[in-house]
């Protein structure tokens, strides 16, 4: 978006696009922050400082490279209970970057949203991030999605509660509960679940982020920290995605039938046309 783009990165994605497909939707778990600022001696705030930087390549990488959707475990429920000017150091940079980004979000037609409990946040960086949302509303190239005081629990809870006053208002039956009306009143409503979920600094968990969502999702753990998880990173993420075979509960053999079902379909199009 900033930064002008080189010759060797344009020729990574242009691999990369006619090797696969791309994740229509990356969920990224930014983790490391504060452990990379305690390898090098650092506070912990400058290590998030720096992964602010991070957030900004990637940004640009993905929508660059034609992944649609962007969903960055930004601040969840439970860094709440973290040490008071850790937090308000965390908000400070939020709001700085609300405001320093939302030109370059505009200017390469990205489009934000947010999800989780806004209400919590402070009012000045709710009044600039709903300021962004809105500015940004029409753009279609890609939708940057922040989960900002999220956990999945607290999701659910919400979506549960939403549902359980439509049956007590007899707008609804239990009956009539299924998944598709759990997805309709999740906050991710109007955004399709993840492809690929990454995680950086090594850790294997989900840390209650997207708890429904990812049901099956691929994931991709590596141990660098998020301040150095850089395009180079990401497109390596990436490749390791489009080599697996995601199956949604089926055998490979059904898997393998149906897209030869389709190559043909599409070949006997190409046919008539």
């Amino acid at each position: 978006m900033a930064k002008k783009q080189t010759e060797s990165d344009q020729a990574l994605q242009h691999e990369l696009k006619i090797s696969g497909n791309i994740p229509g939707h990356i969920a990224i778990i930014m983790d490391g922050n504060g452990r990379w600022a305690k390898k090098r001696g650092l506070p912990r705030v400058a290590g998030h400082k720096r992964g602010v930087d991070t957030v900004r390549d990637i940004v640009e990488a993905c929508a660059q490279v034609g992944v649609k959707y962007l969903t960055l475990y930004t601040f969840s429920t439970e860094n709440w209970k973290r040490p008071l000017e850790e937090v308000s150091t965390l908000m400070r940079l939020l709001l700085k970057s609300l405001k320093d980004r939302a030109d370059e979000l505009d200017e390469n037609n990205i489009k934000l949203t947010a999800i989780g409990d806004i209400q919590s946040l402070p009012s000045e960086v709710q009044k600039q991030l709903y300021s962004d949302i809105e500015r940004t509303k029409n753009n279609k190239r890609m939708t940057l999605n922040l989960a900002l005081s999220y956990s999945g629990r607290w999701e659910l809870v919400e979506a549960i509660k939403e549902i359980a006053h439509l049956v007590q208002e007899n707008k609804i039956d239990s009956q009539e509960i299924s998944e598709s009306l759990i997805n309709s009143h999740l906050k991710t409503k109007d955004i399709p679940d993840p492809d690929l979920v990454i995680r950086t600094s090594g850790e294997f968990r989900v840390s209650n982020f997207l708890l429904w969502q990812i049901a099956y999702s691929e994931f991709y753990i590596t141990d660098v920290y998020w301040p150095d998880f850089s395009r180079s990173h990401l497109y390596e993420a990436i490749r390791n995605f489009q080599k697996r075979e995601r199956r949604f509960g089926k055998v490979s053999e059904q898997i393998k039938k149906n897209e030869k079902g389709l190559k043909n379909v599409q070949n006997f199009s190409k046919e008539i046309v």
